[in-house]
């Protein structure tokens, strides 16, 4: 099985199709690119019709479902229509009730239950009203999205091993950055390398080490991070 590589098009429809171009089109036999469509395209004009142009990828669609189970289902019945959209996003903490309305109408898609957010730290969940340590907290979340039948869990690579080994879910680390890089918003960030060979990611989410700057260079420099 393939890695899984996301690539965060968290950026205008004219620049995701940039990114889009610059992917690497020759298969790599150890990891697949697959576009994660965040709020920023999904609800910009003509965001709908870019997820099904692109044809040749399995999609992403990362919109965090957080509602009343009612809101959740009507939503996942109005992307029915998004063939090519293979994994879709819910906040464990909107509740079983809200996961599992989610699952019910998923038509194929992947459930990918989020954990707390990769740029909060223990001050920040503190001041939201939690009680717990953050690392318990996402164990608590993650135990839950295993009862639930969730495909995965989105999580820190701080967490990504304890729950492969505890839960035996596929995880998928955000907070991405290639040694050298800015931490710019988030938290608990890692590598790659670290992600994929130290922590068992099934996939990582990847953003601004790759789409700013010379898009070309930059996914070489990914992939020769990657070598092992």
């Amino acid at each position: 099985m393939k890695n899984k590589i996301f690539i965060a098009l968290d950026c205008d429809l004219k620049k995701a199709k940039s990114i889009i171009k610059a992917i690497p089109k020759k298969k790599d036999k150890n990891y697949l690119f697959i576009p994660k469509i965040g709020y920023q395209i999904f609800f910009a004009k003509g965001g709908r019709e870019f997820i099904n142009s692109l044809k040749q990828y399995d999609v992403f669609l990362d919109i965090k479902l957080h509602d009343i189970e009612n809101t959740m289902k009507n939503a996942m019945i109005s992307i029915k229509d998004l063939k090519n959209v293979k994994y879709i996003t819910v906040h464990l903490s909107s509740g079983s009730k809200g996961v599992k309305a989610v699952k019910k109408f998923a038509h194929g898609k992947k459930i990918l239950g989020v954990t707390t957010l990769t740029n909060h730290d223990n001050k920040s969940i503190k001041e939201i009203g939690y009680n717990k340590k953050i690392s318990q907290l996402i164990m608590h979340q993650a135990k839950m999205a295993k009862k639930l039948g969730c495909y995965g869990v989105i999580c820190s690579g701080k967490e990504s091993l304890k729950i492969n080994k505890i839960y035996k879910l596929k995880t998928i680390t955000p907070g991405i950055r290639l040694p050298g890089d800015k931490k710019n918003d988030q938290r608990r960030v890692t590598t790659p390398k670290d992600a994929f060979f130290k922590q068992n990611s099934y996939g990582i989410v990847i953003g601004r080490s790759v789409t700013s700057g010379n898009l070309k260079n930059n996914f070489k420099k990914l992939l020769k991070h990657l070598e092992r």
